[in-house]
């Protein structure tokens, strides 16, 4: 089965297929079709910005498609940066900035306080036009100091306790084990799964 990822995010793309491996799906990405803009993010939530991407590009292209929408939501900042994770820093900004930024805001921020979670929604929209949403979380806490060179985004600064190290400090097997994205990867495969078994067609 062919299914169009509706992202640039090589780390993502790259996350995702690793996930998928052996599922039967064929990801095909954006960087394989004509380019296509998105508009802004105005959703207010991960579910409204992945279900508005996801059917942006079903109504382009016409095929199955899976979208990502996720994000770092930081108690202490009463949930940001949240679906503003990618440009918490500004328009465009680098990992390195918007985690810079983080650190900056979480300055004050004693240990005990830093608790924070990656997020992630996927919207399934089926060959049909059917829309499905998959969800995940991943606990943590926001380190003081980045450490790590694996993985991207916030992943130098997020620690994981059960881990004792951050989540770009994990291989790549180890992080696709527990991430939100691999959750909510996981609820999808199942979902496959038993309509295959069904005799469902997706």
């Amino acid at each position: 089965m062919k299914i169009i990822l509706a992202t640039s995010n090589k780390g993502k793309i790259a996350e995702i297929r690793k996930i998928l491996a052996q599922s039967g799906i064929e990801i095909i990405s954006l960087a394989d079709l004509p380019v296509i803009e998105f508009p802004e993010e105005t959703g207010v939530t991960f579910r409204e910005n992945a279900e508005a991407k996801a059917r942006l590009i079903f109504d382009r292209f016409g095929l199955p498609v899976l979208a990502d929408d996720s994000g770092l939501e930081v108690d202490a900042l009463g949930g940001l940066p949240g679906v503003r994770s990618a440009r918490y820093a500004s328009e465009g900004a680098t990992d390195e900035a918007n985690y810079l930024k983080l650190l900056h805001d979480m300055a004050s921020v004693p240990s005990g306080g830093r608790s924070a979670r990656f997020r992630c929604v996927i919207a399934l929209i089926t060959a049909d036009g059917e829309a499905r949403v998959f969800e995940g979380a991943l606990e943590g806490e926001i380190a003081f100091k980045p450490s790590g060179k694996n993985g991207f985004g916030y992943d130098p600064v997020f620690f994981i306790p059960d881990k004792r190290r951050t989540a770009a400090e994990l291989t790549p097997d180890e992080k696709n084990a527990i991430s939100h994205r691999a959750q909510a990867l996981a609820r999808l495969k199942a979902w496959f799964a038993d309509r295959k078994a069904s005799g469902g067609n997706s």
